[in-house]
């Protein structure tokens, strides 16, 4: 019983890898930020800023590495040794 009210009080990552979890998606909301914009006031004219850099090339990159920063806080495992509070 004592060992199931410990594990209650006990998270499921560190604080380091908290923050790495808030930079990746920071970093996701960033590439949705970069892919947006480009609206076309006329429907009947082309609007060339859909095909930009910004959008086409940046913006993916910036998405694909906010997702694998995610995954390396998922899994960095935290070094510091556990403290028994008995």
């Amino acid at each position: 019983m004592k060992d199931l009210e410990q594990n209650k009080n006990v998270l499921l990552f560190a604080k380091k890898n908290y923050i790495i979890l808030l930079i990746s998606i920071a970093l996701i909301a960033l590439s949705f930020i970069l892919m947006a914009g480009a609206t076309n006031d006329v429907p009947t004219e082309f609007n060339e800023d859909i095909y930009s850099f910004r959008r086409i090339h940046l913006a993916p990159t910036v998405f694909f590495i906010g997702i694998g920063v995610a995954i390396y806080a998922i899994f960095k495992k935290d070094n510091t040794p556990m403290k028994d509070n008995q």
